[in-house]
């Protein structure tokens, strides 16, 4: 469910199409893969985003073969497309089921390359993919990950006709640099660690100010609900799910984990009934 969002774009083009990505999964898929505009625009616009933007965004997402354009009951909107369903499809057990610390004794996967400066361009698709599965780079050519990683790493390589370049080796750390220094650097775990912090910095407020009140309305449910979603969807992604024992006794990701998790149980029933009425349009409104 991570969008790949063009470089050029500004901050606030790339929060909408961010934004109506997450929306695509979190919402649009529990509603029968199917969006009218009218209401999309409607809810977006309770997020702030303004209606051109928006779509802008979704015609971005058609080019992109995400969306189709299709009416239902005399009302304009786009369908998911296939290519959507797959990608966001894989992207849930991440997103909603965070990834799970790998269990020290199993291990590491190892995966080193030498492709040819004729290959240039698949040497750096494998680079974009093994980081894009969680791999931590060691050096140039050297990747580290969880032993579990192992297959995907063998499917990578296949995928791109590199065997005959990449050597994967799965075996245990015995000694010589410190472990938990070397994955230091082989990660961005601090920058991981300070964007879970920022997550519930920012929405540890909303649990309190919710929890045990039957009274949310239902605009500020959806609002708060899809928030939480946008910010949450690329931390797990970030995150290679390393052993607990080489993370920093203050490894902030389980708690991040509980505030997105608690927020989910507060507020996703309501979220989705705010939005399901957005799938009929208001009077005197075209759709």
């Amino acid at each position: 469910m991570v969008a790949m969002i063009p470089a050029d774009e500004s901050a606030s083009t790339r929060r909408t199409r961010t934004v109506m990505v997450s929306f695509l999964g979190a919402v649009v898929r529990r509603m029968g893969d199917w969006m009218p505009i009218a209401g999309t625009v409607d809810l977006m616009e309770q997020l702030g985003l303004d209606a051109r933007s928006v779509r802008t965004a979704v015609f971005r997402l058609k080019q992109r073969g995400w969306l189709a354009a299709e009416s239902r009951g005399g009302k304009r909107g786009y369908a998911l497309t296939p290519a959507a369903v797959k990608a966001l499809v894989a992207g849930d057990e991440i997103i909603w089921h965070a990834r799970q610390p790998a269990n020290l004794d199993d291990g590491w996967c190892i995966v080193n390359f030498s492709v040819p400066e004729s290959e240039r361009a698949k040497r750096h698709q494998l680079r974009a993919h093994l980081a894009s599965l969680g791999f931590g780079n060691i050096s140039t050519a050297m990747w580290i990950a969880p032993a579990r990683m192992r297959g995907a790493a063998e499917q990578a390589v296949r995928e791109l006709d590199l065997d005959r370049y990449a050597a994967i080796f799965v075996g245990a750390y015995v000694a010589g640099q410190d472990l938990r220094t070397l994955l230091y650097e082989s990660w961005d775990l601090a920058g991981i660690d300070r964007r879970y912090r920022e997550f519930v910095a920012r929405f540890q407020p909303e649990i309190a100010a919710l929890d045990g009140s039957d009274a949310v309305a239902p605009e500020r449910a959806f609002v708060t609900y899809l928030s939480a979603v946008d910010h949450w969807r690329k931390l797990p992604f970030r995150d290679p799910g390393l052993p607990r024992q080489v993370l920093a006794d203050d490894w902030s990701g389980p708690d991040a984990l509980a505030v997105f998790e608690r927020l989910v149980t507060l507020l996703e029933g309501r979220a989705l009934a705010h939005a399901a009425g957005h799938w009929t349009p208001r009077a005197g409104v075209p759709a």
